[in-house]
């Protein structure tokens, strides 16, 4: 018996004279099977609205000053651009007195990865009676993300706080667990390029807790107004070596 004819072009199976084939024999190769919701922009890169990360929002910096350390959120918990539920999510969490992480990414995680960090922290306060510095607690979040690499924790955490010496200490991960010091200002969440611009323009050494407030706050402020994932009011602490000052800003809302 003769075996089946291969078929090596596929004008064969679609006959030009039908003008949806013809169409369809003129797009590109990588186009033809790629369903609309998925295809590239001219830029290559993927619709940012249907990434992980920025299913809930948020909108995260930590800011070094002169002998204290501040770090900020937003408040807004939604779903994607479509929905607000509320505008009192929790995205900072207080380690030790002189620490605070910031949890930015989806929200269930950020809860589950919170508890997971209170209940390290408590059990090395048990062990070693004494309080984890922020360098070590930017250490074992680094070390519990990368456990969990191929099976991830979506969010991307913030340290802030001061250290024995009561100095200033600031760092941000990925959500592989890579760490990223910096000697002024780090970022994290959803309205990451606009912080990134704001904090740059503001940013000056040497600022006191009153000018490290005032700074953090048009910092978030500025940047989630520009940014529709992330907003709706902001939280604000200011760690000294004697106090943590907690204040709550109002934000647009619409």
């Amino acid at each position: 018996p003769e075996s089946p004819k291969k078929i090596t072009n596929q004008s064969e199976v679609f006959p030009t004279s039908f003008p949806l084939a013809a169409t369809y024999l003129q797009l590109p190769a990588s186009h033809r099977n790629t369903p609309r919701c998925f295809k590239k922009s001219n830029n290559n890169t993927f619709n940012r609205m249907s990434g992980i990360m920025e299913y809930n929002g948020s909108a995260i910096v930590a800011m070094v000053g002169d002998g204290c350390v501040g770090i900020a959120s937003d408040t807004r918990y939604g779903i994607r651009q479509l929905q607000t539920v509320s505008c009192n999510r929790q995205k900072m969490f207080k380690m030790t007195d002189q620490c605070y992480v910031g949890l930015s990414g989806l929200a269930t995680d950020v809860q589950t990865f919170s508890q997971l960090l209170n209940f390290r922290l408590k059990l090395f306060s048990l062990k070693e009676e004494r309080q984890m510095q922020p360098k070590t607690v930017g250490n074992m979040i680094a070390s519990m993300l990368y456990e969990r690499r191929f099976g991830p924790w979506f969010t991307e955490p913030v340290v802030a706080g001061l250290d024995k010496d009561k100095q200033p200490f600031v760092c941000s991960f990925d959500f592989i667990g890579a760490m990223s010091k910096s000697p002024d200002f780090v970022v994290a969440g959803s309205t990451t390029e606009q912080l990134y611009g704001v904090c740059e323009s503001f940013f000056r050494p040497g600022m006191n807790k009153d000018e490290l407030f005032e700074t953090l706050s048009q910092c978030l402020l500025s940047a989630a107004d520009r940014d529709c994932l992330a907003g709706w009011g902001g939280v604000v602490h200011i760690i000294t070596p004697d106090e943590i000052i907690t204040k709550t800003l109002k934000g647009r809302m619409d």
